[in-house]
This record gives structure tokens, sequence and C-alpha cells, in this order.
């Protein structure tokens, strides 16, 4: 017979990190998962420690190859790894010794605020490249406090450590993926890989998204001239071999950013393939095709993935900064939950929201908004409001979010959807889902086995290494157990509660301004 291939994925998000094991039918085998701690040292920041990242991916690997063991199979088994990431959060490390220079700014942090306003207002430059849109038709991309580049903007302003390194030029700046693979191929000590794969690369604001690599007009804007950079390479390549550990000499044959793995995994390779993905923040990803397009309603324009020396394909997404982790509030900070599965439990209780709105906006809105100023806001209490409501509001939020993108991406791409794919953790609620199809009115389709997160890295892995030849060989991976959620609202009651949650995001908007005013008055 022949040896099993199997096909290992790591999963690197914002609050846990996954080692994940397929077969080559794209069967979840076994996985190991853990959280990792977050830093909230100041309202609106959220920072990472790079060496607790670092220790959970080894942690899972060692902790999933054990239970493999169980099964029956050894290390040996597993061909080769991918990599998936939390996208924007950003790593500052020392050249010379490979150390970090400071925290890792989180993709959701909300700090670079003034910095952006301190871009978009530059004068230097023709009045038709000025303003947040300053980069767009390079990069794709808005000048937001969502981007890598504004975050390594902000350590160089106000990190002194970051500031030397790079007049040093020792400063290598990276996102997660980058520091990843540099780590697991070797680090400093062993001449470590140091790369970026095009949908990682496509976030930082730049590379040209046009020609896939670094932009000199792009690192000048935001005054990196000189700076270190990776080298950008395909999200299915071989990019070195694991150095250390049970998976010592395992090729890294797979790379992407975790919303384009998603997309990858859903299996979304035709133009006007869609899937949203239900995290920690929520993220509608819609398959262009070879070619960008850049939007006129607030979406990002991106990378959505490419194999090999196949041309990319692209992708235009809409981003909900906060979806899981507002069940995480509910749960941390409140405690009206003691674990985040019982929200669905607690929201099923209650026909309706009871008139509440929920505008989870902790750190701004993304797009289609792209407010920074916005801030969470609860609309519609009376005394009847009990914790169900709260509930419901909180899942409704998300819903109401993804549709507000969904209309977005059907005014781009002229080509109205008709059903969504979804994976993530919150998908995992049936209500929740079903209040997507109610309130988008298309049909939300949610696979069985929803780590498709992982599977869109173990795919990429496992094309550049060939378990799998191609992308008609890869259509027959988790095609089972498909649970299809159809609109059971009238129109009438849809538009009733949309126009509703509309009215509740004129509330939220200017409240950071307003709290910052407020507490620059107590100081």
């Amino acid at each position: 017979m022949t040896k099993k291939q199997f096909v290992g994925a790591i999963d690197q998000g914002t609050t846990s990190t996954r080692f994940v094991i397929f077969d080559e039918n794209g069967k979840m085998l076994t996985y190991h998962q853990m959280e990792f701690e977050q830093h909230y040292l100041h309202p609106g920041w959220v920072e990472h420690d790079p060496y607790d990242i670092l220790a959970s991916v080894d942690t899972c690997i060692e902790h999933a190859i054990r239970k493999l063991s169980i099964l029956g199979y050894d290390a040996s088994s597993i061909s080769c790894v991918g990599i998936t990431n939390q996208r924007e959060t950003t790593v500052a490390w020392d050249s010379e010794t490979g150390q970090p220079l400071c925290p890792a700014i989180v993709w959701s942090d909300g700090r670079t605020a003034k910095t952006v306003q301190e871009l978009a207002s530059q004068k230097n430059l023709p009045k038709e490249r000025q303003g947040v849109d300053a980069l767009r038709e390079i990069c794709g991309l808005p000048i937001t406090t969502y981007f890598s580049a504004v975050k390594l903007r902000w350590m160089l302003d106000h990190v002194p450590e970051v500031k030397q390194a790079y007049d040093q030029n020792r400063l290598q700046f990276g996102t997660i993926d980058t520091w990843l693979i540099y780590n697991l191929t070797g680090g400093v000590e062993n001449n470590g890989a140091l790369v970026t794969d095009v949908t990682n690369a496509s976030r930082t604001m730049l590379m040209d998204i046009n020609t896939l690599q670094w932009s000199d007009e792009a690192i000048n804007f935001f005054g990196f001239k000189g700076i270190r950079l990776a080298k950008i390479v395909p999200s299915s390549s071989i990019y070195g071999k694991i150095h250390s550990g049970s998976l010592k000499g395992v090729p890294i044959a797979g790379c992407l950013g975790d919303q384009q793995s998603a997309l990858v995994g859903q299996k979304c390779f035709h133009v006007g393939d869609a899937k949203n993905t239900y995290g920690t923040g929520c993220f509608m990803l819609f398959n262009t095709g070879a070619s960008p397009v850049l939007s006129r309603n607030g979406l990002l324009t991106t990378v959505a993935y490419q194999f090999g020396n196949e041309k990319p394909s692209y992708a235009l997404e809409g981003s909900v900064a906060v979806a899981g982790s507002s069940i995480q509030w509910l749960r941390d900070s409140l405690g009206i939950i003691d674990e985040s599965k019982e929200i669905s439990s607690l929201a099923e209780r209650v026909e309706d929201t009871a008139g509440v709105y929920f505008v989870t906006a902790f750190t701004g809105l993304f797009a289609p908004y792209w407010r920074d100023d916005a801030r969470g806001t609860i609309c519609g209490l009376t005394q009847f409001t009990k914790r169900e409501h709260i509930a419901r509001a909180t899942l409704e939020a998300v819903c109401y979010q993804s549709r507000a993108i969904l209309e977005a991406m059907n005014k781009d791409s002229k080509t109205p959807l008709r059903s969504l794919k979804v994976d993530g953790g919150v998908s995992n609620s049936d209500i929740c889902m079903q209040i997507q199809a109610d309130i988008l009115n298309i049909e939300v389709d949610r696979p069985q086995m929803r780590e498709t997160t992982a599977l869109g890295a173990a795919i990429a892995a496992g094309i550049a290494t060939g378990i799998w030849k191609n992308i008609d060989e890869v259509h027959r991976v988790n095609t089972e157990g498909r649970t299809v959620f159809k609109p059971r609202i009238s129109e009438e009651q849809r538009n009733k509660m949309y126009t509703g949650w509309k009215e509740a995001v004129t509330r939220s908007l200017g409240w950071a301004n307003v709290v910052s005013g407020i507490l620059d008055e107590e100081v």
C-alpha cells in the first residue's frame, strides 16, 4: 500500500493558535489549539508578545503530533506544512540578534488614528494623490489604522529602540507569516528564510498590487527609505524546512493570510465566488479573477492567492473589526455568559432584540464605513431589556455589518451574490447563520468541517509538493455534510431591521472624539 501522506497546517490567529493535520481528502485527523495572552495597555491598544506566538506554534505542533501517534501514525507521515496567519499584525525585530524590539501591534489596534491623519494630510503630493486614498491605485488600500505600514510608522515615531535599529540598518519588519517562517526555518543563528507571501504583502500598503513587488513610491511615502523587507513569494511554494522539533526537515510549502486561506479552503476559485469568515473579526472576500478591481464603495482590493508561477487571483474584501471578540467581551468583561458557545442558546430564548442594537465598534468601524472615531454603542435599552436581547443583538451586529459589505460588493462587482460560503467559530451558531440568511436574503452555505482557514494553507502546501496536482483535484476536498440556511423573513421586516441598524451606526460615529475630549479635560 502507498504510504499515507498528511499535510500539517499552522493556523496562527488573533487569540489562539492551532496545528491541524489533514489527509489527502481534506479530512481533519487531529489538531491542537491553545490561546495566548492579549495585552490591552490603553483604550484601543491591542498587543501580542511575538515570543508567545512562536511558543504557541511549537506547543501546538508537538501536542498534535502526540495525538497523531495515538491514531497510529508518526511525524514522518506529514509531507509538508502550510501556514496561515493573522495578517496586518506587525512585528519589528533586530536583524542581528533576532529579538523583537517591542510588542507586536495587532491588526485591530487603533492607536495609530493620529498617524493616519498625519499621513493623509501630507501636502508634498499632487492633489489627486492626497488624503486617505493617496496610495489606493498602488496598493489597493486606503490609509487606515488597519494596515501594517501605518503601525510601523507609529513604532518608528514612538519606540526609540525601533528608530535606533532603523538608523543602524538593524531593523527587520514583518508580518506574522514572516516572523514564523524566519524562526521555524532557523532564525538568526541558522539563516532562517525571510519571506512573505503575496497575500500578506498585499496588506502592508507597501506592495504594488499590479506588479506584486515592493513599491518604492509607497515606501518613500511612509518614510521607510532603505528599510529591510522580506522577499515576496507565491502562496504555494517551498520556502524552507523546519529546523527543529518533531517536524524537523519537513518543508514549509504554503502561506496565506488567514482570510485568503479561508477563501482557498472554501474552494472559491472562480470569479464571483465569495466567503465570509466569522472569527475574532468578520471578513468577506469576493473572487474578482486575474485583474484587481479598485473599489468605489469602501472595500479593499487584495491578492486572493498565487499558486507557484501561475498568475495571481484577486479579491474584493470587506472587514468587520469585531465579531467573535464581541462574544468574548460579553463573557470576559460583562459576565453575561460563562462560555462563548452559550450565546446561541441565550439568543434563541427571544424572538427578537426588543429594539436593541449593538454597534460593536470597540476600535472603530471598518468597511464600508472606515470610521476610526466610532465607538461601541448599545441603543434602544429599556427596562424590558434582558441579557437575552443583548446576546441576540450581538449576533445581529455581525450580520448587519456583513450586509453593508455585501451591498458594497454588489455595486463594485456588478454581479449580485446568490450564495455565501461561511466558516469560522461564530458560524457554528445555527441561529447566527439563520439571522445572516434572513438579513442578506440569500442562502448561507456552511461546510461540515469548518476548519477551512487551516485547510486553505494545507491545500497551498499540498499543491506545492504534489499531494494535489492542481486546483481541479482540490474540488473533491471537504464536500460532505454541508448545511444551507435559507431566508425566512419578509422583505418588509428585513428592511425595517436594517434601517434601525443604520440609525444605530450614526449614533456611534464621532464618539471617540467626545471621549478623548473628556479625558483630556480630566488630565
